[in-house]
């Protein structure tokens, strides 16, 4: 008897101490606006579409599945890889089917579909901006099985470098920089992305025992420079400016972005505005990626700088080398790119959080991505779950680019107000008027206040929904509350409107 006495108290204290815990367990809180995105690599199958997975119709059904994952957990863009090897994922291009789409370069795909066409518009179904991700140096894969007779690497040989057991685009031939631009151009133009979006891979990572052969170019195409090295440099430069004046020209709404490697150079007496860390290759001196100028001279809008570091790194800290970038910023968007990867292979399951939180207390960081997809989708860690928990547990919106747009859209002209068969409020809006800019309304937002309160619609807390559709059920509605209901428009580069007509309801009305 005396045991089953001393077991159930035990028991009360345990549920006591458990539901205290849960009670005070801090939440974090959310912004209503911060950039959440995931990379979904194609390159080796690594997220999608499945390896060995060629029928189109399976390839579409697991697209939208990994899209419903990430709506759920309230992400808001994509960033897609559409190119991995001068090969592509799109109909409208003048380079080969890639063959981890279909399994063979150059094959089409069966049955027939377009599948950049296909993921833009499933992706702008669910509200997420979505980004074409482009490889650019890559003309050939270290394991490709297959590769055509019409491809870049066969039909311009003299274009390629070789290294490390790959061909690789020789940036310094002034033709192969036209050539890439017209590829990314192709894209601007014929499909609707919000973003075109560059990884690190510009000149390669270096390899002991390697050499890249380019002195020849160099010597051809030396452009007044002495230093090889200021000349590679000077390449990527002439590339990036040249693109990014080409994407404001065709759709100057679209994104450029690049995600480079995390540091840019490493702090010395010699170069003291590097970042205090001692990483083994850097984006300048290795890379021959000058990220820091292409933001100062405004060839891009946003960087997402790879800083697959945890806090506690010896050589390269994560707070130090975000808060080098905090710094390096120039006015554009930082978006920090997270290693959650890593969580498989023995990342602390609270390093990932903490980064999240660190990111949140400075306001020059507006958002983050993460690489990649599957490790969010098949939840490494638990990650996926502190995302839909505590993080992302509210949707956000993607910070605006005054400097791209900053004309706000017209406001919804009127919400309607009525109720389903058991009893919750059904709001119903007009979309505005074209605005000045002639932009139109893209998306909406909902926010709901207690009829005594006066509405603050940066509370993230108050804005029930976020999306395409101009339907809305409220399906939380407490009985015999009195609600007054705003319903605010985006442009598609996030411009908010002033708020509609508001709809005044209380819910214990017939």
């Amino acid at each position: 008897m005396l045991q089953k006495v001393i077991k159930t108290l035990l028991l009360i204290l345990f549920i006591s101490l458990s539901c205290h815990a849960q009670k005070n367990r801090q939440l974090s809180n959310p912004p209503k606006h911060e950039f959440r995105a995931v990379w979904i690599a194609t390159v080796e199958n690594i997220d999608w579409p499945k390896r060995g997975e060629h029928d189109s119709d399976q390839q579409k059904l697991d697209f939208i599945r990994i899209l419903n994952e990430h709506k759920r957990s309230n992400l808001n863009a994509v960033m897609v890889q559409v190119r991995d090897a001068c090969d592509s994922y799109y109909a409208r291009s003048v380079e080969p089917w890639s063959e981890f789409l279909t399994g063979q370069q150059g094959k089409f795909p069966n049955p027939f579909y377009d599948p950049l066409s296909f993921m833009v518009t499933e992706a702008h179904d669910r509200n997420l901006e979505f980004h074409a991700w482009l490889n650019l140096n890559r003309a050939t894969f270290r394991r490709a099985t297959s590769v055509t007779p019409d491809h870049i690497s066969n039909r311009k040989p003299e274009w390629m470098l070789t290294y490390d057991g790959q061909k690789l685009l020789n940036f310094g031939i002034p033709e192969v920089r036209e050539y890439i631009t017209n590829v990314v151009l192709d894209i601007v133009k014929h499909y609707d992305i919000d973003g075109i979006h560059f990884d690190d891979y510009f000149y390669p990572y270096q390899v002991p025992g390697q050499t890249l052969k380019d002195e020849a170019t160099f010597r051809k195409y030396s452009n007044g420079f002495t230093n090889i090295e200021d000349w590679r440099r000077n390449n990527t430069d002439i590339l990036i400016s040249q693109i990014s004046d080409a994407i404001k020209k065709t759709k100057p709404h679209v994104k450029f972005g690049i995600s480079p490697f995390g540091v840019w150079k490493n702090y010395s007496s010699n170069t003291p505005e590097g970042s205090r860390t001692q990483a083994g290759q850097t984006s300048f001196g290795h890379l021959y990626a000058d990220t820091r100028k292409w933001l100062s001279q405004g060839w891009i809008d946003y960087i997402a700088p790879q800083i697959y570091f945890d806090r506690y790194h010896a050589k390269v800290p994560y707070k130090e080398l975000s808060k080098w970038w905090m710094e390096n910023a120039f006015g554009k968007h930082l978006y920090i790119g997270h290693g959650v990867y890593k969580i498989k292979a023995g990342w602390s399951l609270t390093e990932a959080p903490a980064q999240i939180r660190l990111d949140r207390q400075y306001p020059q960081i507006d958002g983050g991505l993460f690489f990649s997809s599957k490790s969010l989708t098949e939840n490494y860690g638990g990650f996926q779950d502190s995302l839909r928990t505590d993080f992302y547990r509210k949707p956000a919106i993607i910070p605006a680019m005054p400097w791209k747009d900053n004309i706000p859209p017209t406001a919804p002209k009127k919400v309607f107000l009525t109720r389903n068969e058991i009893g919750n409020p059904i709001l119903t809006w007009q979309p505005g008027e074209t605005a000045s800019d002639g932009n139109e309304n893209t998306y909406f937002a909902v926010y709901r206040f207690e009829r005594a309160e006066t509405p603050d619609f940066q509370r993230v807390d108050k804005m029930l929904y976020v999306g395409r559709q101009n339907t809305f059920t409220d399906s939380t509605a407490e009985k015999a509350r009195g609600y007054v209901y705003h319903v605010t428009s985006f442009d598609r580069l996030h411009n908010e409107s002033n708020t509609s007509a508001k709809a005044t309801i209380e819910y214990g009305e017939k």
